[in-house]
């Protein structure tokens, strides 16, 4: 039947959209009520992108809700697309307005309005995490990308696990029920971690009933006894199946301290994690000459759609959706105050480079020439998405919907 599938398919956009928005609007709040503090005039607080399908305007402020839900924005008076602050053509010249407008306050009053986004991001990540590290008793595992990487504040063990990446239809395994992406976790009561050593123990049992226990990709414990065959088809084993081995790490919020914070510790191990795992893909990208390994692991907004489709289809009921749902939301909230405080050009980061290049100099940047800038950067940033788009999440998304209608 269709209906679960398309059932399943219309929560993860509805989810994407929710995330997304949620995130980008907290990060735009934060200069919505920092502006205001200050006293400066706000435009425009806009829900997802024009075209405008509603709006209201309250104490001079247009609040809007636009036909493309993704995200947000705040527009400020004196705060042209660049930053570099100007009026509008239309804007009275009045001593009153110009005080209003966000060039015309002080250094220090233009970077607390840009960097209080960055901030509600972090808050909002610390938040999270403490919320799901709660729920879930302080633990919780990673892929291990980095061997050699130190995490802080947090008890750490290295797992290794054996998966099933593919099951032949017949075969003994297939008999048995085991479905692909199944974990192994024992055979004949002896602990399995090793796809060498499981490829030995089986070996050595052919033609002899085994005991397997495994964990299925709905994180069901399952056993089962199988016989391996003594002379399997050409290419398919005893079993009739693939294995893969795969490293994880499991990190443990015990003491008390390390409990108290854990909201705030374990954003920044995820970040520092990821960081040290993007180098170690740029570093295989340049051996290998290609961008293949980089791009498949860089995501736009199709791809993180993608992902919240996986945490959806494959989650194994509501806790454990919710749970998986509030790690990716604390992770791409982390990496957006991240990413958005780094001296890009279009970014926050970005524009308060040039702030901050105002403070130091004490002479401000032409307005023209940080336009130019953030003109080119946004372009830049622009055209990297496409490409990730087009050549990396598009494969993703078909190889998503495959998966979700196979059968």
């Amino acid at each position: 039947m269709l209906v679960p599938h398309i059932i399943s398919l219309i929560v993860s956009l509805f989810g994407f959209l929710f995330i997304l928005s949620v995130l980008v609007i907290i990060h735009e709040a934060g200069h919505f009520f920092t502006a205001r503090r200050f006293g400066i005039r706000v435009e425009e607080f806009g829900f997802g992108f024009p075209p405008r399908v509603w709006k209201r305007v309250r104490n001079g402020t247009i609040y809007s809700i636009n036909a493309l839900p993704l995200g947000g924005f705040v527009k400020l008076f004196g705060e042209d697309s660049a930053g570099g602050g100007r009026l509008s053509l239309d804007s009275k010249r009045s001593s009153k307005n110009i005080g209003e407008a966000f060039f015309a306050r002080p250094v220090w009053q233009r970077a607390v309005v840009i960097f209080a986004g960055v901030v509600m991001n972090a808050v909002l990540a610390f938040l999270i995490y403490y919320v799901f590290l709660f729920a879930s008793g302080f633990k919780t595992d990673l892929p291990l990308i980095s061997p050699n990487h130190k995490f802080y504040f947090v008890d750490t063990k290295v797992n290794n696990s054996v998966y099933i990446g593919e099951v032949v239809k017949n075969s003994p395994a297939g008999k048995a029920g085991i479905e692909p992406y199944s974990k192994v976790l024992s055979l004949n009561g002896a602990l399995v971690d090793n796809s060498d050593d499981f490829v030995a123990l089986v070996n050595a049992e052919k033609g002899k009933v085994i005991t397997l226990v495994w964990q299925s990709p709905k994180n069901k414990i399952e056993r089962g006894t199988l016989v391996p065959r003594v002379k399997p088809p050409k290419g398919q084993g005893p079993l009739g199946i693939a294995l893969a081995s795969a490293s994880g790490v499991h990190l443990s919020y015990d003491t008390p301290a390390q409990k108290l914070f854990s909201g705030i510790t374990h954003p920044v191990n995820l970040l520092l994690y990821t960081l040290d795992g993007t180098k170690i893909l740029i570093s295989n990208s340049v051996k290998e000459k290609s961008v293949k390994t980089l791009g498949e692991n860089l995501s736009g907004p199709i791809g993180i759609f993608v992902v919240v489709g996986d945490v959806v289809s494959q989650s194994t009921g509501p806790k454990d959706l919710f749970l998986q749902a509030l790690n990716l939301a604390g992770l791409i909230s982390i990496s957006l105050a991240f990413f958005n405080v780094l001296p890009i050009p279009a970014l926050d980061g970005g524009r308060l480079f040039f702030i901050l290049v105002e403070a130091v100099t004490r002479k401000r940047v032409s307005a023209r020439f940080e336009a130019a800038v953030n003109t080119v950067g946004f372009m830049v940033l622009i055209s990297i998405l496409l490409l990730v788009t087009i050549f990396f999440d598009f494969p993703k998304l078909i190889s998503f919907l495959q998966f979700l209608f196979k059968g």
